[in-house]
């Protein structure tokens, strides 16, 4: 685990389709990070998902979640694949590892960053009239409760027909902490909060907005609003750019961060965080991952944008090993590389001087960028 040496250990998951491809270039982003920055980053390399299930019958075998537990971080890549979906639900990459991997670590804070940098507007369905500087939206979405997760749920029949059923529930310590994460991530931006919830229809909506508000108490720089799901959705499209962070509940939370994702123009642009409890020194234990899926349609052929998973290290860097210095390099080299006109495929267009680039291309010239 870390010391004063600033020395850490990290968990890496490549997983399947592109993951491996784009955690190579991830790595080698880190290896430089590591080097101008002085510190060292011990990786253990993991087996996940399809690939773990190929390897020894298990989408998390026990000695990968033993790594993963005296790391400090894990780095995750993409998992599943047509070639597992015939398997049952719960033996298939996503549900038999990734939702495992959150409940055993409890990572019940969900960080996903969605920008349009003015150089990709293009690359956005929102037009540029709209949002002529791009945006730049943090979705803090809780992990680990509301209705994925509420008692009861299944299926029964009555009255000669099969009903199915879910429950919604929330505890007030649940929306409490996950809105001072979201609070404390507001302060380290524009200071600008939208809490998104349906307290017109929903009792834990209500308890929802009523505990947001309590909260807000102990951050009064923090500006903060309410907006209903729906609104929220329209103005998301409408006026991207009005929007600084946002805290929602699971499910509404699933659905906003992907509408976000797809106004951002390409999932491969976009990293997450998955956050858990904080260590004695106030950083997170935290699993880190691109946005997007495996992308088995591409996978081998060296043209994956690799830059979700280099963000991706970058968050670790920021929440998990309190690096901030080097976090703010590799961020600034990711949009140096994208400024001076490299794109992968997800981006290109052939204009304005763009030119095409590998994964490996698209890596070094973030590479070359960072050690400016």
């Amino acid at each position: 685990m870390s010391s004063t040496a600033r020395s850490y250990k990290i968990a890496v998951l490549p997983g399947d389709g592109i993951g491996p491809e784009v955690m190579i270039q991830a790595l080698s982003v880190l290896d430089v990070a590591c080097a101008k920055f002085g510190f060292t980053v011990e990786r253990e390399k993991c087996l996940v998902g399809g690939a773990a299930i190929d390897a020894v019958g298990s989408p998390l075998p026990e000695e990968t979640l033993k790594s993963c537990e005296v790391a400090d971080a894990i780095l995750f890549g993409s998992v599943g694949g047509p070639k597992w979906e015939n398997l049952e639900p719960d033996e298939q990459p996503e549900r038999g590892a990734l939702l495992p991997i959150r409940k055993h670590f409890g990572l019940f804070a969900n960080l996903r960053p969605g920008s349009c940098l003015p150089n990709l507007r293009h690359a956005s369905p929102v037009k540029d009239e709209i949002m002529p500087n791009g945006f730049d939206i943090l979705c803090v979405r809780e992990l680990t409760g509301g209705i994925y997760f509420g008692q009861p749920k299944g299926r029964k029949e009555e009255n000669g027909e099969v009903v199915a059923y879910d429950t919604m529930i929330y505890s007030k310590s649940e929306i409490e902490r996950i809105c001072r994460v979201a609070f404390t991530a507001a302060m380290g931006r524009d200071k600008r909060l939208v809490s998104v919830d349906k307290a017109n229809v929903l009792q834990t909506s209500i308890l929802w907005r009523e505990t947001c508000i309590e909260v807000s108490k102990e951050f009064p720089e923090v500006e903060l609003s309410h907006m209903y799901v729906d609104n929220a959705a329209m103005q998301l499209v409408k006026k991207p750019d009005s929007f600084d962070v946002m805290v929602t509940g699971n499910l509404f939370g699933d659905i906003l961060s992907d509408e976000m994702a797809m106004i951002s123009g390409s999932l491969g642009m976009l990293p997450s965080a998955s956050l858990g409890k904080k260590n004695a020194s106030g950083l997170y234990y935290g699993m880190y991952e691109p946005s997007g899926g495996s992308a088995p349609d591409i996978a081998g052929q060296g043209i994956a944008n690799p830059i979700a998973q280099i963000l991706s290290v970058s968050m670790l860097l920021r929440y998990s090993l309190g690096e901030a210095a080097a976090a703010d390099a590799i961020d600034a080299a990711v949009n140096a590389a994208i400024a001076s006109g490299m794109r992968t495929g997800d981006l290109y267009t052939g204009e304005n001087g763009e030119t095409k680039a590998t994964t490996a291309e698209m890596g070094q010239a973030i590479i070359t960028a960072l050690q400016v």
